[in-house]
């Protein structure tokens, strides 16, 4: 597995190694030795798996306070998936970092606690799976507009489809002051 940096600190584009053949591929895509060598957390408590059709955006998701680290992939489909700085004490708050993830690429993004987390379908449908290092806890649930404009986030989607929910998330600086 090949681990790369993005401009945030601890969000991480994860690219499994990949044995392909006439018969189709094989990958780890957790293997807890590995992730712990490279400083990524080994226990996750939940898995997820998310179904959108094209131009569906879900997001800017995240839990307070019981934080989550997400690892996410699209098995199926193509995504771009965001990862939001919101911890109010951090130099990088308010900064945000996209990353295609596809069936084809087979990348993962390491979303960690601290972080809000969303992502547009640009193909005609997409299959997510992401874990997570906490379980879902309904009263913790959070959303950050999609289209905040002091995130800035350039979504390649100009008229998504959301839920109503993600329609009235809470605008960054009105979100109060988060810490880990």
């Amino acid at each position: 597995m090949q681990v790369i940096d993005t401009d945030l600190p601890g969000v991480k584009i994860l690219e499994p190694r990949v044995f392909e053949d006439e018969r189709g591929f094989f990958l780890e895509s957790f293997n807890a030795r590995a992730f712990g060598d490279a400083g990524l957390p080994t226990a996750f408590v939940q898995d997820n798996h998310s179904f959108s059709r094209h131009g569906v955006l879900r997001g800017l998701h995240y839990q307070y306070p019981r934080w989550q680290g997400k690892l996410v992939r699209a098995v199926t489909g193509e995504i771009f998936d965001v990862a939001v700085d919101i911890r109010r004490d951090s130099p990088h708050f308010g900064r945000w970092v996209g990353v295609i993830l596809s069936a084809d690429n087979r990348r993962q993004l390491y979303v960690p606690p601290g972080f809000a987390h969303g992502f547009c379908v640009m193909s005609d449908s997409a299959d997510v799976l992401y874990k997570c290092t906490a379980l879902y806890a309904a009263e913790d649930d959070r959303c950050i507009v999609w289209n905040d404009p002091d995130i800035g986030v350039d979504w390649p989607v100009a008229d998504p489809l959301l839920s109503d929910k993600d329609r009235r998330g809470a605008r960054l600086r009105d979100i109060g002051n988060l810490s880990l």
